[in-house]
């Protein structure tokens, strides 16, 4: 049983770059469609399609670990957050605002499409 404190649902863009500069491990988990994956993405992502999370998250993804789901608006990682949260994953967090908000508050190199 851990001790930590239970993370808030979601995450902003900011803080996400805060835990990367930080140093800090976490998976940005994103789970775009592959086209979507193609147009434009965050470096070091994982790219797992929000269908395809049932039949993968267990093999690819650790219950222990801090994962940080994204998509394109916050909509599809909310709904992915909560799904992982109910399989025991307790330190899942959607990135708000998906990777537009990313690019439109942290990188604006990322495409926005």
């Amino acid at each position: 049983m851990t001790t930590e404190p239970t993370l808030e649902m979601e995450i902003s863009p900011g803080q996400v770059k805060s835990l990367q500069k930080r140093g800090e491990t976490f998976t940005l988990l994103d789970v775009r469609e592959p086209g979507e994956w193609e147009a434009s993405r965050i470096e070091g992502a994982k790219h797992i399609p929000m269908g395809d999370i049932p039949s993968r998250a267990h093999q690819e993804l650790g219950p222990d670990d801090h994962i940080v789901v994204m998509c394109h608006h916050g909509v599809r990682s909310l709904t992915v957050t909560n799904w992982l949260r109910q399989q025991g994953f307790e330190r899942v967090q959607s990135m708000r605002g998906g990777i537009d908000g990313w690019a439109r508050t942290v990188d604006p190199k990322v495409p926005i499409y």
